[in-house]
């Protein structure tokens, strides 16, 4: 099977440069038009210019493909807006939307200041939303849409220093775990990818021998599958140097021990309670229609 996006139109953030720039070249490769949205600031989210999402744009149109540049900030609701108006101006649809973009302000949290915590949030999570809450009602009228959230390992497993990163992170598979259930009857899947990858981003994290086989293009290949036509729905990916897996949420059997227990009851069956053997993953039952 060959995934192909001949037709399909597609949003990337943060598309400059890292992992966005990689899938939006292979969008663009297979077949996407795509609005290559990057706000050309520092890693810390300071400053800006266009000059990244020209250069990726300029590569896409090179190879043959349609692209359209967008500087628009995802954390702002009118940027986040004007990337969606853009792609609907040019070509009347929005088939995909990989929200990617981040920014990082690392500090142990005894030392981190309210306004990094809250700043990396609004990238990251509101981000996120912003751009989804654009696209939402286009997909759902068009009765088809693939929306790809991005956490990490720092989301699912936590990092010294990196407290507002994590919760971002995390944040965002909570908010595609409703929007699973919510997008399922007009066909609109949403996934999360967790990449492992040496990017702009990454390069004082991970060491600089480990870098040369974690390349964003190994993380791309998932992605794509995660927004083509045959995606799963509600999946976390894991993807790193040619390494591909899923994370879930799991629960076990549970330990009964009545309405009558108190706290030393739970402390003296904690280990029983603790252990996951035969735990499964669980999905959340659809409360409402609404």
């Amino acid at each position: 099977m060959t995934i192909s996006f001949e037709g399909q139109v597609a949003i990337v953030t943060g598309a400059g440069g890292g992992l966005g720039r990689c899938h939006a070249l292979e969008l663009a490769r297979r077949g996407a038009r795509v609005v290559v949205n990057d706000l050309g600031g520092a890693m810390d989210g300071t400053g800006g210019s266009s000059e990244a999402a020209e250069a990726v744009v300029a590569e896409i149109k090179a190879a043959g493909g349609e692209a359209i540049a967008n500087g628009g900030s995802v954390s702002d609701r009118v940027g986040a807006k004007s990337m969606v108006d853009d792609a609907m101006n040019a070509w009347g649809r929005v088939d995909i939307l990989i929200n990617n973009a981040g920014i990082l302000r690392d500090k142990s949290f005894a030392k981190m200041e309210l306004d990094d915590f809250e700043m990396v949030m609004d990238v990251h999570l509101m981000g996120a939303v912003n751009c989804t809450h654009f696209v939402w009602p286009i997909m759902r009228e068009q009765n088809y849409g693939r929306i790809l959230m991005t956490t990490s390992p720092t989301g699912l497993y936590g990092n010294f220093g990196q407290t507002n990163y994590g919760a971002a992170k995390l944040a965002q598979v909570g908010f595609m775990h409703s929007l699973k259930i919510e997008g399922a009857k007009n066909n609109v899947h949403t996934n999360t990818i967790a990449p492992v990858a040496a990017t702009r981003m990454t390069e004082d994290l991970i060491p600089e021998e480990a870098q040369k086989n974690l390349g964003p293009e190994l993380v791309t290949p998932a992605a794509m599958f995660l927004v083509s036509e045959g995606a799963p729905n509600g999946v976390i990916m894991q993807a790193q140097g040619g390494t591909y897996s899923i994370a879930c949420i799991v629960e076990n059997a549970g330990v009964e021990l009545g309405v009558d227990a108190d706290a030393d009851d739970v402390a003296a069956n904690y280990e029983q309670i603790a252990d996951l053997t035969g735990a499964k993953p669980r999905g959340m039952l659809q409360l409402s229609s609404m």
